[in-house]
């Protein structure tokens, strides 16, 4: 498994690869062994172990998500708090970073809003450590579009427009956010939401 991993943090494209069946303290061991390393995030879910490699791309639109959301923010005078991909933690249960974090209102001690990038799909902890965290509202981005996760009962509802920005035009979010140049992406993205 070194091997493969050690190869996979130059390719350019995300890998991912997961353990079943890890105690809280081996997870802890193997996340100190890659300390060091950079492009490599760990998450540990109920005894699962991901390893994500995180390459150009999925910086990229990261990237351009948080600059048209606080231009967004902005326009429309939404007091937020940035968390950016800070670890949250329930010890001995879940341990993960979100690609971007938001709470709106007052910054809470979890995130409001959790926002991934999934260049390569197919994590089997997916939604579970949103719903540990009990995280109200959870989009994933993923060939070009944005979906949707709200927290009901104890469970993700997928739904089609965001509870939390209810206003906002995700199909103008996602449009934007597939134009070649930035620059004219944010420039797109505003004038679409002040109309």
């Amino acid at each position: 498994m070194t091997q493969t991993l050690e190869n996979a943090v130059n390719l350019p494209e995300e890998q991912r690869f997961f353990r079943h069946g890890l105690t809280w303290e081996k997870f802890k061991a193997i996340q100190a062994s890659f300390e060091n390393v950079p492009g490599v995030r760990l998450f540990y879910c109920d005894g699962v172990l991901e390893i994500v490699t995180i390459g150009k791309p999925h910086e990229a639109i990261r990237c351009l998500i948080a600059g048209l959301l606080i231009t967004y923010f902005e326009v429309k005078k939404i007091e937020f708090f940035p968390s950016g991909s800070f670890s949250q933690i329930v010890p001995k249960i879940v341990e993960y970073q979100a690609d971007l974090s938001y709470c709106f209102g007052t910054d809470k001690p979890v995130s409001d809003l959790c926002i991934e990038v999934v260049i390569t799909s197919g994590s089997p902890i997916k939604l579970q450590k949103y719903k540990l965290m009990g995280v109200p509202e959870v989009w994933f981005w993923e060939d070009g579009t944005i979906e949707v996760y709200c927290l009901r009962e104890q469970e993700y509802e997928k739904v089609v427009n965001s509870e939390l920005l209810a206003e906002l035009d995700l199909s103008l979010l996602s449009g934007c956010l597939l134009l070649s140049s930035p620059l004219e992406a944010i420039r797109e993205f505003r004038q679409g939401i002040q109309q």
